[in-house]
């Protein structure tokens, strides 16, 4: 389905959308023009397009380096819906399979291939670039997911560090690499291992307006979860823990209280894995309780939050993990509970981890830089871009913003906690140095001698868990490290010196009051429709989904959530004006529209 026109036109007459985001028009302009591009894009903001556009105004076929083969065809499924040709080529498919494509390909009878990085790298794939090079069929490549060549990345598939020898073999073909998150390290890192030298770097904001951020301090977790919840049945959502164990026993436990939840591990038979992830994407108001191992490249655009029972190790996992949510641009939530707890056992996980210690040092100062986010008093947002390099107003859409926390002058109390951490040797976790702090007596404190001790009990002013905010803060402030090799041990930081001697006073933020009902957020994504349009998009839902399941397809693929909003609010009576829909484009009007405009006539 080579295109003629131009990228507006394809933009408009195939996907059904009006006009380009921020820097879409360009990147574009600059692939289709034989140029290399390293593209960072938030997850949502239409990184696809940047290589779907440029493969169907270019000759030959574009080749996608992806490595999510669970998520291939339903990738395909969605161009297909689209009226563009595309495959997979992967090892889901056999032998005579794999040879209908290739032959497909030559044909010039596809326009995008979807492949594994393993793949495409075997002697036969390449022999087949080779012959589709020499004949001018070889359109671009596009390296979907490019933050996986970081040997350091959460991510990291070792197969992506062969991905620069396309640029040796082919040097006239176009490159494009994509990603949704990575800091300047990981940007560097992907310039150089993927050989874009020569590359244009396209950098958009990393922010996700949609998204509203919340940070709870954990305190009976699942409850919170609970109330976190309220409201929020039948709504699709991710919720992620640290351990296997956890995700099971979560997913069972939801499920029980009326949010019917799915495990998702590295642990699971692969058959079992892949089905929940094939539920979850296929069915509506699922909820996958994960590690991460569940995540990368989620093309569902209708979860409407995620949720952290446990803190990610870094802000980059934070913002990448939180930005499955919301890709269709409806209001969003992501909501995380932590603790020191949680401090204790990221450092412990990056003690045990097989990186050198310069390595070790980086991925404890990225995880401080999560500690200071989940701590700061200020606007979630701005923490969270500043981190990426952005500057930015108060967004009013996170829980700071939302209700401003009170700050106190905590110099006196950082002493006591300073102090108290000093005097035990530096050998002990939170919930001893609190009892010392408040002079709690025990067996074990009169055994080590620590009833004795001048910060015995001179922190009697605070409760439990107020000390326990202090300690987070001080960690966050980076004036105590947890000790990764002592079970947890607070260990004061070079910094601490100076705020014991009187030298650098501390400011800290109040604990917040625990909330007893949901938050006024997006809980639903269609509370300003109006009665009558509200009903008509549950009936077009449904279509959708009996639809989908006809296809044995996700119900994404059929239609979006935003276009069945707009269908229900505008109520177009005509072809002519179901194409001023957004997502419905001209194969979309031919394969549907005399469906819809029967649903919609019938609510008339």
């Amino acid at each position: 389905m080579k295109q003629n026109g131009s990228a507006l036109d394809i933009l408009r007459d195939v996907f059904g959308y009006p006009a380009f985001r921020g820097e879409q028009a360009e990147i574009i302009a600059h692939v289709a023009g034989g140029g290399d591009a390293l593209v960072l894009m938030p997850t949502g903001g239409g990184k696809s397009l940047c290589y779907q556009i440029p493969a169907l105004l270019r000759p030959g076929c574009a080749i996608v380096v992806s490595p999510l083969i669970a998520l291939m065809q339903d990738q395909v499924d969605a161009l297909t819906q689209l009226g563009v040709r595309a495959a997979v080529l992967n090892s889901t498919l056999d032998r005579r399979e794999a040879q209908a494509v290739e032959q497909a390909i030559f044909a010039g009878q596809l326009d995008l291939v979807y492949i594994a990085p393993e793949r495409l790298m075997l002697d036969r794939t390449l022999a087949m670039f080779d012959a589709l090079c020499e004949a001018g069929k070889l359109a671009l490549f596009a390296i979907d997911e490019a933050h996986c060549v970081s040997q350091w990345g959460h991510d990291f598939r070792p197969e992506y560090l062969q991905l620069s020898a396309l640029h040796e073999r082919y040097p006239r073909v176009p490159r494009i690499a994509l990603t949704a998150t990575a800091d300047r390290a990981t940007q560097n890192e992907m310039l150089q291992r993927l050989g874009l030298g020569e590359a244009r770097v396209f950098l958009s904001s990393f922010d996700r307006p949609n998204i509203r951020y919340t940070v709870v301090e954990k305190d009976n977790a699942r409850q919170q979860l609970l109330v976190f919840l309220g409201g929020r049945k039948g709504q699709a959502g991710i919720v992620y823990c640290l351990s296997r164990k956890k995700v099971e026993e979560t997913a069972a436990w939801l499920s029980t209280q009326g949010y019917p939840a799915l495990p998702y591990h590295a642990g699971l038979p692969a058959n079992e894995r892949a089905a929940n992830q094939r539920r979850f994407l296929r069915e509506d108001g699922l909820v996958m309780c994960a590690t991460i191992a569940f995540g990368m490249g989620i093309d569902k655009p209708d979860v409407r939050f995620v949720a952290h029972l446990d803190l990610p190790k870094s802000i980059e996992a934070y913002y990448q993990e939180t930005g499955r949510a919301g890709r269709d641009g409806e209001p969003s939530e992501a909501w995380m509970a932590y603790g020191m707890q949680d401090v204790a056992l990221q450092h412990a996980r990056i003690a045990e981890s097989g990186a050198g210690e310069g390595q070790k040092i980086l991925e404890s100062q990225r995880l401080t830089a999560l500690l200071a986010y989940c701590e700061a008093p200020r606007c979630r947002r701005q923490v969270l871009l500043n981190y990426f390099g952005e500057e930015r107003q108060p967004c009013g859409n996170c829980d700071v913003c939302a209700e401003p926390p009170e700050l106190w002058d905590g110099t006196q109390a950082a002493q006591k906690a300073l102090s108290a951490i000093y005097r035990t040797g530096m050998r002990f976790g939170v919930s001893h140095l609190i009892d010392v702090l408040r002079g709690k007596s025990s067996d074990k404190m009169r055994q080590w001698g620590h009833d004795q001790l001048p910060t015995f009990g001179v922190g009697s002013e605070l409760d439990e868990r107020e000390w326990k905010s202090v300690f987070r803060q001080l960690a966050a402030a980076g004036l105590v490290h947890v000790d990764m090799t002592e079970h947890g041990a607070l260990q004061l930081t070079e910094a601490a010196r100076e705020v014991l001697k009187g030298q650098r006073s501390v400011q800290l933020r109040r604990p917040t009051k625990r909330r007893s009902a949901p938050s006024k957020s997006s809980r639903a994504p269609l509370v300003d429709l109006a009665p009558a349009d509200a009903a008509l998009f549950q009936r077009l839902r449904q279509w959708r989904a009996d639809t989908a399941r006809e296809q044995s397809v996700p119900a994404y693929v059929i239609l979006h959530d935003k276009t069945l909003r707009e269908l229900a609010e505008c109520r177009p009576f005509s072809h002519g004006l179901l194409a001023g829909i957004t997502g419905m484009g001209s194969a979309k009007i031919e394969h549907y529209g005399e469906e819809l405009l029967q649903l919609i006539r019938a609510s008339t």
